[in-house]
């Protein structure tokens, strides 16, 4: 950086000296002096201008939360401007972010459940719910059984019968113990977790009597869905045991 400097007044001081030699040595009317010194005047802020430069490491920025003092408030993160949405964010579909109609928890799923929203649900299902809620929706996760607060199960009679915005909504904004999800878990996702909550309260309490009339009961799965088998989270029994996993 020194060594670059000192080049550049060595290149500055040469090219003034050259011009102030050529401008002496003109003769002849004053519109060639003053012709000749607006050159040596432009020459040198050419070179000035060359010899300066701001480097990366260099450029000016505002650390995050530091007081600045050109706002009259001192904060240097700004708020939004007012009345201004950022792009992908004017989120017009109010149920789809809110799971509500109004005050009250929506009945509907906003878009048609397929065989992959719903396997897009299990496994969001299986990474952020199980811990605590089970694979089966049971109450009864792996940390549940290292001592964490028991969460209801989805198969009473109150989770039952909640409208399925219900779930929508304490993931989005938590309920109780339960911390939301909303930065882990994208509403998309949140509205699959929610329809496979549903699957998975019928799997364990329908009966015949709800299959419509002139359906068969499936014997397998939709295509898509892969259902786990049962392990056990302790290792005392089953794969765990088998392959001598310590808990």
């Amino acid at each position: 950086m020194i060594a670059h400097e000192h080049r550049a007044r060595r290149r500055e001081s040469f090219a003034i000296r050259h011009w102030l030699f050529v401008f002496r040595g003109i003769s002849g009317s004053e519109d060639v002096r003053n012709h000749a010194l607006a050159l040596l005047l432009a020459a040198t802020a050419l070179l000035l201008l060359a010899g300066c430069r701001a480097d990366m490491q260099n450029q000016p920025y505002q650390r995050p939360l530091q007081e600045s003092e050109f706002y009259a408030d001192k904060r240097s993160a700004r708020p939004l401007v007012e009345g201004t949405v950022a792009r992908g964010h004017e989120r017009a579909d109010t149920y789809f972010y809110t799971g509500k109609v109004g005050k009250e928890d929506g009945t509907e799923m906003p878009f048609p459940v397929t065989a992959e929203v719903l396997q897009r649900g299990q496994q969001r299902f299986n990474i952020y719910c199980s811990p605590c809620h089970g694979e089966l929706g049971n109450g009864n996760g792996m940390i549940v059984q290292r001592g964490l607060k028991h969460p209801p199960s989805y198969h009473n009679e109150r989770l039952r019968k909640a409208p399925i915005g219900y779930f929508f909504d304490v993931m989005t904004n938590g309920f109780g113990a339960m911390l939301d999800y909303s930065q882990q878990v994208k509403p998309e996702d949140r509205w699959a977790i929610a329809a496979y909550i549903r699957a998975l309260q019928l799997s364990q309490n329908a009966t015949r009597d709800d299959v419509p009339s002139g359906q068969s009961i499936a014997d397998a799965p939709p295509k898509g869905v892969v259902i786990e088998a049962p392990y056990d989270t302790q290792g005392a029994t089953g794969q765990g045991a088998a392959q001598g996993v310590k808990p």
